[in-house]
């Protein structure tokens, strides 16, 4: 008789408990804005900015309202100006082309390998075309770092990291974020914190943490901010910087900071999900899977496999019979957007000429996430049913 899985693919591991706590203690105290301090108070946010530093290893840290507030935070800190264009993954989410877009500059996309990272080649190929390299580390998988940033140090590209899916991980024990100028990075639902939405911009940089303090709507208070530049920093940007206000609240701060105490065995749950996933569909014939490199570490909050050259009819079939074992899988390679599941050729706001070589990948790319509601035993399941049914249909091809 088949298996079925009766889990919910979008449920999210409770708040801790003293993350309630802190979070009643500000509802109780009326103050949630980000300047509402009493004296010498820090308040949740600047502790949380202090700590997210910490945890990076980062000079300064900002969190703010949202991955994507970030990120365009990043470019404007970086003086990107209108029609500027800035290189960025194919294969990312929405967001990320957004947050370009948002700046009135212009993503141009660079490929995607079976690796599900960035294409080290066609970037050298396309070093000269911008000055700005908006990196996403899609769906937690990160490419030879010590490669991409030679070939941008040696273009003169700045690099920014979208680490809304690495938050945790490292290469060759490198924080995620911290190879470029400017780490971004997320705490909505389904990332590895969670706040609903919520957001981090890290730096070593003085006149970038200054711009992005300023953008983040300051009034002028960026004495209050956790971590903080030298005055000398803000002595001319104060006058010509606009407010875009979007810092956090003391109320996600203070839901986040318990949470960020617990990342590092969060990550290690994850991880150990990921793990049992892959064992399980390891050798599935039809299916490949993606290595992960030994100078990567990686959390594994959500799973990605291959069906390289599967007619389009296939691939959703194998997602329908899933479906009704109760398995969601989501899939890059249809002809609508559906979803999260966009590509570079679904955004019309930013025009590309077609790169055959990534349409190869991203048409066979599956998803799932992986959320830490689920037991080991649970993706041992979800492993049998993917591996059964990705079988059944290959054999019938």
């Amino acid at each position: 008789m088949s298996e079925n899985f009766n889990g919910n693919f979008t449920q999210q591991a409770p708040i801790p408990e003293d993350g309630i706590d802190a979070a009643l203690d500000v509802l109780r105290s009326g103050r949630l804005h980000r300047y509402n301090l009493g004296p010498d108070e820090v308040g949740e946010v600047g502790l949380l900015e202090r700590e997210f530093a910490a945890f990076t290893g980062a000079r300064y840290a900002l969190a703010v309202a949202s991955g994507g507030y970030a990120m365009a935070t990043a470019l404007r800190a970086l003086g990107v100006a209108p029609g500027e264009p800035v290189l960025t993954n194919a294969f990312t989410l929405a967001p990320v082309p957004g947050a370009i877009a948002s700046v009135n500059a212009v993503p141009v996309f660079v490929g995607v390998t079976e690796d599900l990272t960035i294409d080290l080649d066609d970037l050298a190929a396309k070093a000269g075309a911008a000055r700005v390299l908006m990196l996403s580390h899609m769906r937690g998988h990160m490419c030879d770092m010590d490669r991409l940033m030679e070939i941008c140090d040696g273009a003169g590209i700045t690099v920014i990291e979208d680490c809304a899916h690495t938050m945790g991980a490292a290469w060759n024990g490198v924080p995620s974020g911290r190879f470029g100028k400017i780490g971004c990075y997320s705490t909505q639902t389904y990332k590895h914190m969670n706040s609903g939405e919520g957001g981090f911009l890290v730096t070593d940089d003085d006149a970038v943490m200054a711009r992005a303090i300023l953008l983040s709507g300051s009034y002028m208070l960026y004495g209050r901010h956790g971590t903080v530049p030298p005055d000398a920093a803000f002595a001319e940007i104060k006058y010509t910087t606009p407010n875009v206000s979007g810092r956090m609240d003391h109320l996600r701060a203070a839901i986040l900071r318990p949470q960020l105490r617990n990342l590092a065995q969060s990550c290690a749950d994850w991880t150990a999900r990921y793990r049992v996933i892959e064992t399980g569909l390891r050798g599935t014939p039809g299916l490949r899977i993606i290595e992960r490199p030994e100078a990567e570490r990686f959390v594994g909050s959500s799973f990605q496999f291959l069906l390289l050259d599967w007619a389009a009819e296939k691939v959703e079939e194998v997602i329908a019979r899933c479906a009704r074992r109760g398995v969601e899988l989501k899939w890059f390679g249809g002809a609508e957007p559906e979803g999260f599941t966009s590509r570079y050729d679904s955004w019309r706001y930013a025009p590309s000429a077609p790169m055959p070589a990534s349409d190869r990948v991203l048409r066979g790319i599956l998803d799932m996430r992986l959320p830490l509601t689920f037991s080991l035993e649970d993706c041992a399941m979800i492993a049998r049913i993917i591996r059964s049914e990705v079988g059944s249909v290959f054999q019938a091809r």
